[in-house]
Parts: C-alpha cells; structure tokens; sequence
C-alpha cells in the first residue's frame, strides 16, 4: 500500500518539474523529499521519475501513477472534509450551562483542552441554579448543562428526553471560623457532634437542600442564620466572621474566599453530585467531545 505522503511527493514534483521546486512547496529539505521519492519508487518497484540537467521528469510508470495519486489525495481531502462536516467540529457551536461553582473550578480547564482541540467551534457558556439548567437542555435553549443532586434527598427523575452522567462526587464538610474548637482535629466529625451549633442554613425550603438540612437539624444542629437563597460563597463568610459554622461541598470549602476551618463529617452520608446532563438520541459531536474530555478531567466519581 502506498503512502499517501510520498504520493503527496511524487504529485509536487510532477507540477513543479523539479525536487527542489517541490521541498520548497512542500517544506522538506530537497535531500528529504528524493528519500521519500526513493521510497515509493522501491514500493512501485520501478523508476518514476528521470532526473535531468533542468529538472526532474516522469517516466511512463510515474505519469500513470501521479494520475491515480490525484484521485486518492481528492479522496482523501474530501473524507477528512465529511468527517469534519459529520462531526459538527468544523464551526458549529457548543452552549453550555454551569452553575457557579462548577463554572470556576471546573469548567476552565475542560474548556482550554477542547479549545486547543476545536478551535472552529463557537463556545458559549451561561450560569444557571439548578435544576434550572436541566430545564433549558431540555427546551433546547443549551446543549449540556453541569448540574448537582445531593444526598439524601427526594429522588427527581429526568425528563425521559434527558441523560445525566456523574462526574464528580463530593462529600460535604463543616467550615467554621478560623481557630474553631471543632475544626481544631484531623478526625471525621460525628453529626451529634453539632448538637447546640449555630448553623448557617441553606433555606430548608431550598429543594435540594432540604434533605440535608432536616439531617443537620436532626443531629441538634440550631438555625443561626438562613441564607435564603443559594449561596455558598456568603454561608462561607458568615462562618468565617463567627457567625455560625456551616455544611458546604468539600470544593466550596477547599476554594472559599474567606479564611475558614474546615473538617470533614464522619459518615459521609452527606454528599453532592456534579453531573453534566445532555439530550438523549441526539447527534451532538461537538457536545460530545466535551463530555469525553470532562470525563478524562473529572472521570475518578468518588464513591464513599
């Protein structure tokens, strides 16, 4: 079989009349390029080409297969072109959803590496609380959306239009002033442990908090002070200030704005998923190749 390289070559050189005419072309060194054409001439096992005073012509056996190069490297182009079109990778558009967390911590990366892959494609990227952004890849308003469930809480089926698949499972973590007589040891805090704590709430009217904070105030855990809506960067700085401790995804607490003690809750019984959610049955390559690298970016789902 011949390589479509040195087919590439012999072609060159059949239109610029010379070797050295065709490096330049090509960007080979002359010397370079007359190793590839001695190649495929072993490969043809005859003489393609005859070198002379002006230049280089064909023989009979190279004009014949010069003929049958131009229509494999066609071939070729135009494979790579469908592939391309078939795809949706050659321009085309991705529209994505995250959530703020997610959108800071880990979208960035993911985004950089299908950039560098991509670079056709145009990106956009839009906040949304969920399950709101459920919601708008299901109307078609976005292609992929990040977006969290916690544990434990009432299960909420998809829309049967809809698939998600987990790509990162967090635990949640006390956060407490700096110095906290609770945040002071290295070993998982029991929950009856927080018994008589001012607890920073995260709305127990919030749906998918509301499991989590009926499970804190089960442990004894007494409401401080309610962040009414969803906002972890301000229970975060609450904490911080002694106004309370609070229970936030172990991502939150790791990368708060805000000086805080943080320790883990013995059990892990309280965690969060992070899922990114897409359309089923849908030929979609671009938001595909995304889910690919956000798999290798955040494939190792922690299980506890």
């Amino acid at each position: 079989m011949y390589d479509p390289t040195r087919l590439a070559a012999l072609v060159a050189v059949a239109e610029a009349g010379s070797i050295t005419r065709a490096a330049e072309r090509l960007g080979y060194t002359a010397p370079a390029l007359s190793q590839q054409l001695a190649k495929l001439e072993r490969e043809a096992g005859t003489a393609l080409l005859v070198r002379h005073h002006r230049g280089t012509r064909l023989t009979g056996a190279g004009e014949l297969l010069v003929v049958r190069a131009r229509r494999v490297l066609d071939e070729l182009d135009r494979a790579r072109h469908e592939l391309a079109l078939l795809t949706g990778l050659s321009g085309g558009q991705l529209r994505l959803g995250t959530f703020q967390t997610a959108g800071i911590q880990l979208l960035p990366p993911v985004l950089s590496a299908f950039r560098r892959a991509h670079p056709d494609v145009e990106l956009t990227v839009s906040f949304y609380e969920p399950p709101a952004g459920v919601t708008a890849v299901a109307s078609g308003a976005i292609d992929l959306a990040l977006t969290h469930t916690y544990e434990p809480a009432e299960p909420t089926p998809l829309p049967a239009t809809l698939s998600a698949e987990p790509v990162l499972v967090e635990e949640l973590v006390l956060v407490t002033a700096p110095g906290h007589a609770l945040a002071g040891d290295t070993a998982p805090l029991p929950l009856t442990e927080l018994a008589g704590q001012p607890l920073i709430s995260m709305a127990p009217d919030h749906p998918a908090r509301r499991e989590v904070e009926a499970e804190l105030a089960r442990a004894g855990a007494a409401p401080s002070v309610l962040v009414a809506t969803p906002g972890y960067a301000l229970v975060c700085a609450l904490a911080s200030a002694g106004l309370g401790v609070g229970v936030v995804p172990e991502m939150v607490a790791r990368t708060a704005a805000t000086p805080v003690g943080v320790r883990r809750l013995e059990g892990g019984r309280l965690r969060r998923t992070i899922s990114v959610v897409r359309r089923t049955g849908e030929a979609a390559a671009a938001a595909d190749a995304f889910r690919a690298l956000l798999r290798g970016a955040f494939g190792r789902v922690h299980h506890h």
